[in-house]
């Protein structure tokens, strides 16, 4: 239990849980380890309100992965930026050195969506849950905000790369003439 107690001392600002979010499937998604460590809670409590409340949970709010996309997450781990980097361990230590044997993961892990983390709230009904929600909430915003602004800016730099191009082959169109 002290273990839960020093994990909850993560201050939970946006650029503090960005690190918990992942792309998978072409959504933006944290796992149930993560948000279980960040609500205060075992992930098996975690999942069993989830289970208790399936309804609540269609598809694309939390899905399960797959033995690909483990393969895949595992992949990307061994091939990290560095051995010793914190998500990088931080996520071998929670999905990928899975012990069949005992301790360990013993199923796949779950991942949720926005709307899935949102949904959780209503499932996990602490001061900490809605404390939590809240901080994620504003993670999605700002990482949403920052796509947008990446999108618009490469397309100013598609809309200049098309403009030099048009006028580059002017200049090499009257290039071509001068040597003829």
């Amino acid at each position: 239990m002290a273990s839960l107690v020093s994990k909850r001392a993560i201050v939970l600002k946006p650029e503090n849980v960005a690190q918990f979010v992942f792309f998978m499937r072409g959504e933006k998604v944290m796992f149930d380890a993560d948000l279980a460590m960040l609500y205060g809670v075992e992930v098996r409590s975690l999942n069993q309100a989830v289970a208790r409340n399936r309804k609540r949970f269609p598809a694309d709010f939390a899905f399960q992965l797959t033995d690909d996309e483990l393969a895949a997450l595992r992949s990307q781990l061994v091939i990290s930026k560095s051995p010793t980097s914190q998500a990088s361990s931080r996520l071998r230590s929670q999905i990928v050195t899975s012990n069949t044997g005992r301790g360990g993961r013993r199923y796949l892990p779950y991942a949720f969506t926005e709307q899935g983390v949102a949904m959780l709230s209503s499932v996990l009904r602490s001061t900490r849950a809605v404390e939590v929600n809240i901080a994620i909430m504003r993670t999605f915003v700002q990482l949403r905000r920052l796509m947008d602004a990446n999108r618009d800016l490469a397309r100013k730099i598609e809309a200049l790369e098309k403009k030099y191009d048009e006028q580059f082959a002017v200049v090499f169109e009257a290039i071509k003439q001068l040597i003829t």
